[in-house]
Parts: structure tokens; C-alpha cells; sequence
């Protein structure tokens, strides 16, 4: 199988870009699901079932891109606000779903990861999960890491309660509390941050995700609502990703030096 860098420049190549402009994780928040379906005169389940689909094209089209990680945002704490039909309904799709996707997952050497809380979520759901989770736990390629009952803020307080109660027993000191260390209590601690967010059905929030991880991301909108989001249309956002000039608070010049 070949190694990431291997399909990044065999992807570079075909897009006429170079290799250290492919992001190596891409975050996506998956929106439009039940707009797409209610402009086809469908129920809005039908819309989160589609989505689904593409959720499996765009996963295996980033492995033979060479990304290394992509996380998906897939049901939020305030979704719980949501009919509790519709509610219902996300569950029970994502259970089988986790059960589907692992030929996949494994056909591909993919693992995947859980990004929030199991709180509130049913038992069935959870045995799935972590059972998919275990099967893939050695895969060595991407990482597919579900944004699942996730919430930024949560993550963010849950961080500094850990730390909070680390600091409190002895276990660590003032001065080991910098931003890796915020990042090592996060739900994403094996991942680094995103390169690239893209957000599909043109809405310019981010929805508290991953409030700490985007701070320095790329941020790519379409108005494609996400079942209708496809392998090309990820092409253009990396494409574009490809132009921009990432200063990380630098000036041109700064990084002009640093290149040469």
C-alpha cells in the first residue's frame, strides 16, 4: 500500500500543485442534509441517509489523496435540541452506519476515532462504536475521526476541569500548562489541528466546533449542500487551500526569508 506522501505527490502532480500544499487534516462540517431532502419533496431522514453515502465516497477518495486525517462533524450537543423523531431517527442511522463502514474502514487501513461525549447517546450505539473502534485501532493509515455528541466549549471546559484536578493532586505544575498541554486534554489529542474546514450549504459559522483546534485552519464554504458534495468538489477545496498563504502571524517577508 502506498505510504501518504507517495499519493500526495501523485495527487499533487494530477492538480498541478505541489505536495506541502495537500492538507494533511481536513475538518468538514456537514450541513444541507435536510435542506437537500426537503427541495427534492423527500423527508429530511431521507437527506441524512444520502449523507451518509457521502460521507464513505469522500472518506476513501481522502485516502487515496494521502490525507492523514479527516474529522467530520456529525451530530452536535445542541442537536439534541432538534424533533425527537429526527433525533431518533440520526441514532439508529448511525448505528448501522458504524457497522457498514467497516469493510470499508478496513479495506482502506483506515482508523476510527470518536471526537466528544458518550453522554445521552444509546447503549446500542456506543457497543457499536467501540467495537469499530477497537477492530481499527491498528489500521496505520488515515485517521476517520467522528464528531459525535461533540461540543467545542464542552470539550474546552472538560479540558480544564482535567487539568484543574491534575494540578490540585500534584500530577502538574503551573508551568506545564501551556497550549500543548490544553491540546493533550482535548478529545482530538491524537490529531493535529485541521489545515483546512470546509463547511458545504454556504453558512459562514463554525457551530462551535473545534473552537481551540481551527484557530490558524483555512476556511472553505460552498453552497453544496453536503449529499451533493463530491470528489471533485473536495479537489476544488484543496485546490484553492493550495493558493493561500498561511503566515501563522508572519509577515510576507518573514516567510520569504524563512524559504530562501
Amino acid at each position: 500500500m502506498a505510504s501518504f506522501e507517495e499519493k500526495r505527490i501523485k495527487t499533487a502532480e494530477r492538480l498541478g500543485i505541489g505536495p506541502e500544499q495537500i492538507p494533511r487534516h481536513i475538518a468538514i462540517i456537514m450541513d444541507g442534509n435536510g435542506r437537500w431532502a426537503q427541495e427534492k419533496g423527500k423527508p429530511r431522514f431521507q437527506g441524512h441517509r444520502q449523507g451518509g453515502k457521502t460521507v464513505e465516497n469522500i472518506a476513501v477518495h481522502c485516502v487515496e489523496l494521502g490525507i492523514e486525517a479527516l474529522t467530520l462533524y456529525s451530530f452536535s450537543v445542541e442537536n439534541w435540541k432538534r424533533p425527537q423523531a429526527e433525533v431518533d431517527g440520526l441514532m439508529h442511522l448511525y448505528t448501522r452506519y458504524l457497522v457498514a463502514i467497516r469493510p470499508m474502514l478496513e479495506r482502506n487501513n483506515v482508523r476510527l476515532l470518536h471526537v466528544g461525549t458518550l453522554d445521552n447517546l444509546p447503549d446500542k450505539l456506543i457497543k457499536e462504536l467501540s467495537k469499530t473502534m477497537e477492530l481499527t485501532g491498528k489500521n496505520t493509515g488515515m485517521k476517520l475521526a467522528l464528531a459525535l455528541n461533540y461540543g467545542g466549549r464542552d470539550e474546552i471546559t472538560n479540558a480544564v476541569k482535567q487539568i484543574a484536578e491534575e494540578y490540585k493532586d500534584g500530577s502538574i505544575n503551573l508551568d506545564e500548562i501551556d497550549h500543548n498541554c490544553i491540546s493533550n486534554h482535548l478529545y482530538t489529542k491524537e490529531l493535529k489541528d485541521p489545515d483546512l474546514l470546509i463547511r458545504t450549504a454556504n453558512e459562514l459559522r463554525v457551530s462551535n466546533f473545534l473552537l481551540w483546534q481551527i484557530s490558524y485552519s483555512e476556511f472553505y464554504v460552498t453552497e453544496t449542500y453536503w449529499p451533493d458534495f463530491s470528489e471533485e468538489k473536495l479537489e476544488q477545496a484543496i485546490v484553492t487551500y493550495s493558493s493561500r498563504v498561511r503566515r501563522f502571524g508572519k509577515t510576507n517577508e518573514q516567510l520569504k526569508e524563512k524559504t530562501n
